[in-house]
């Protein structure tokens, strides 16, 4: 990390609930979480509710939004070789008939008591 120590690193946590339905919405946590890395600052995105369809396989290529059609496919790539972590909702998963081997590559399905863990690490939490 540039300026920043293990001890004084702001992480942030990004909470989003809005899935391929609202594609604006969507790519926004994803935008600012590529901006905070590029930042050396360590950033969580946890998709819970219908955000869950983002991390499904063949659902990001064709979610695009703004002006210029910003890809979520490109973010995500962007976020997750930036080092973001990528956390799933389990049970919102699992409503939604989502499998593990379905859901792409680097996202961690987890439970509530992880994303509570996350938000007390984090300096910083928005949710979209």
């Amino acid at each position: 990390m540039s300026q920043q120590t293990a001890e004084t690193t702001e992480r942030m946590t990004f909470i989003a609930l809005h899935g391929p339905d609202d594609p604006e919405i969507a790519i926004l946590p994803f935008m600012l979480a590529v901006a905070a890395l590029t930042m050396d600052v360590p950033v969580t995105v946890v998709l819970q509710g219908p955000a869950v369809l983002l991390a499904h396989k063949g659902i990001p290529e064709h979610v695009f939004a703004g002006c210029e059609g910003t890809s979520l496919r490109k973010l995500m790539d962007q976020f997750l070789e930036l080092g973001g972590k990528l956390t799933i909702c389990t049970p919102c998963a699992e409503s939604r008939k989502l499998r593990k081997d379905r859901l792409m590559d680097g996202a961690e399905l987890v439970k509530a008591a992880r994303v509570v863990s996350d938000l007390l690490e984090s300096k910083t939490t928005l949710t979209f």
